[in-house]
């Protein structure tokens, strides 16, 4: 049974190709940790996670430091042992986004590592539930956007066979945000799926105003309507509102995904595989969220969710944000608005190492 004999780890910093704002913050750059780990028989695989701007040198350092090194010797069959081994061994910081952040990266290259070995594609070697998944824009949404613009650029998407877009909302009224999304709604007709995100901008009786307010415009979902660490007021919301009610790019393990559940507080799951914790996590909120008939539209991270969506049966949205465009020499394929996930063996993400290597900020190998 092969055993992992190094680790080399690279950090990328990708700045965003386009201005984006939402009612909290601004993306500043993706920081991208690279793992890719090396068994003693030359077999190899490579995973990723991402930061919006801040926390990606905390990230290496934990992979470094404390991670990398106990991998060593290791097989990587063992991917649940070694991904409770890796919890546990930073207990102190769990549960919280760098540790997550940090397991995802090991995680990604893990099974990665596991479908090559089986010469399947991720999403057929978790299961295969189906050939392809709808597919929305997150890029033409963006709260800085005038109310022409962001007409315009939601317009383009329908026009280039995107199912759907989200538009950012948490203007300081809410005047504003029924005035851009009936503008929007106006000029893209009832078919077109319109998502919006308030990025945990509101307080409880503010998000009740805006889920009515906003019920006539016809939207799939609210995402992160309150800050994520209120279930309570989660619950009372989607009991509420008629908008379905989306979280989980905000959680960080399976447990917050639970609460949710169990408190009948969201009817979207989000989870983002990177902020759980890796692959191994997400499946289980995925088939958790299955058991109780919730539908999974992860956040972010096309390039591995698209695999990920298309391995279960309740995934039901691919967000489109591209980030590795500078990094890989594969792309998406999308078709009359689905993705389709690719069929190379493993991630299917095909890495330019050329690329990788001229814009690493930091290169360390573990052996």
């Amino acid at each position: 049974m092969p055993k992992i004999t190094q680790i080399h780890l690279h950090q990328v910093n990708l700045p965003p190709k386009t201005t984006r704002s939402d009612a909290i913050q601004s993306f500043v750059t993706q920081e991208t940790p690279i793992v890719r780990i090396v068994c003693d028989d030359g077999s190899e695989g490579i995973g990723y996670s991402y930061t919006i701007g801040t926390g990606g040198s905390s990230v290496m350092a934990l992979l470094k430091d404390h991670l990398g090194p106990r991998l060593i010797g290791k097989s990587p069959v063992e991917i649940e042992s070694i991904w409770r081994d890796l919890f546990f061994h930073t207990h102190a910081t769990a549960v919280g986004a760098i540790t997550s952040l940090a397991l995802a990266a090991i995680d990604t290259a893990l099974w990665d590592w596991r479908a090559k070995q089986s010469s399947l594609p991720l999403w057929r070697f978790l299961g295969g539930a189906k050939p392809n998944i709808p597919v929305y824009t997150t890029e033409g949404g963006w709260l800085q956007l005038p109310t022409e613009a962001l007409v315009e650029q939601t317009v383009a998407a329908q026009e280039a066979g995107f199912k759907g877009a989200k538009v950012k909302v948490g203007k300081p009224h809410l005047s504003e945000d029924v005035a851009r999304l009936t503008a929007v709604r106006e000029a893209v007709g009832a078919a077109f799926e319109l998502m919006v995100d308030a990025n945990q901008a509101f307080h409880l009786s503010e998000a009740l105003r805006r889920a009515d307010a906003l019920a006539p415009i016809g939207l799939a979902w609210l995402e992160e309507p309150l800050p994520a660490d209120d279930i309570a007021g989660h619950t009372r919301l989607n009991a509420h509102s008629r908008i379905p009610i989306a979280v989980g790019e905000s959680l960080y393990s399976p447990g917050q995904f639970a609460d949710y559940v169990r408190h009948d507080a969201c009817s979207i799951i989000q989870v983002d595989v990177a902020r759980v914790g890796g692959i191994t996590p997400w499946l289980k909120v995925a088939h958790m969220a299955e058991c109780h008939n919730i539908a999974v539209c992860p956040h972010f991270l096309m390039e591995l969710h698209v695999s990920l969506c298309c391995a279960v049966p309740n995934a039901t949205w691919l967000e489109y944000i591209p980030q590795l465009e500078d990094l890989t020499t594969s792309a998406i394929a999308i078709e009359q608005g689905h993705a389709l996930p690719p069929e190379d063996a493993g991630l299917g993400i095909r890495w330019d190492w050329t690329a990788i290597e001229a814009r690493s900020v930091a290169h360390f190998v573990i052996k």
